[in-house]
């Protein structure tokens, strides 16, 4: 029994650490810090390439379903906290990712990235900066409630009791800095642009072996550590 007691904690350690190696933030962070930071002016097609710039729309803008801000990109959840016996977790009642085409901006140049849902052409992630919670001794404000009611959740249980109800908003704001890497590709631009004299313009694609990675994690964490 001894050998099987030693191995069990070894086993914990060894999952814990492969799921968050292996999680999708730090992929994402070992993927861009492999790449150099790239100007638009100076991609080359069929490279793949890391740019660092703004978020612009193309298209009318997202609105966040809590904050309300316009966006090009947006994750949401909402959990409700259930019990059975002595256990508890967390039950996802909603999660919705919504985004459109949009463009990257650096140094008055630009970059068009079009992720796609089917198939799914891109990994992300983005960092939750809006949180609203409820529960028995919390009042939900009439902002969260109307939140809920969109969603077609109610907020009290059978016995009028408050459920306790948590929500996570992440966004892509416009003008937001991001930082996106994928196959570059040059095409010609359908539409001028404003300040844009160009007549092609650069664009980000995905392939069978790589993905198109949209963050808006600070560009001190996803570039290389010296």
């Amino acid at each position: 029994m001894e050998p099987f007691l030693i191995l069990v904690p070894i086993i914990f350690i060894i999952v814990i650490c492969c799921g968050y190696y292996f999680n999708n933030k730090q992929f994402i962070i070992r993927t861009l810090r492999k790449l150099p930071s790239s100007g638009i002016s100076g991609i080359r097609t069929n490279q793949l390439t890391k740019v660092t710039g703004k978020a612009l729309h193309i298209e009318k803008p997202l609105i966040a379903p809590f904050s309300k801000r316009e966006c090009i990109f947006y994750s949401i959840k909402i959990e409700e906290k259930r019990s059975s016996g002595n256990s508890s977790h967390w039950a996802t009642l909603v999660k919705d990712v919504r985004f459109q085409p949009f463009y990257v901006q650096k140094n008055g140049e630009y970059m068009i990235v079009n992720p796609s849902k089917n198939p799914i052409n891109y990994k992300a992630h983005l960092v939750v900066d809006k949180k609203a919670s409820s529960h028995t001794f919390k009042e939900s404000t009439p902002e969260f409630e109307a939140l809920l009611r969109s969603y077609n959740i109610k907020s009290k249980g059978f016995l009028g009791f408050k459920k306790n109800i948590r929500y996570r908003e992440a966004i892509i704001e416009i003008g937001e800095e991001i930082t996106v890497a994928g196959i570059a590709k040059w095409k010609n631009l359908k539409e001028p642009i404003p300040s844009y004299s160009y007549s092609k313009i650069a664009s980000l694609e995905s392939n069978e072996k790589q993905k198109i990675i949209i963050t808006d994690l600070p560009s001190r964490t996803v570039n290389k550590i010296r």
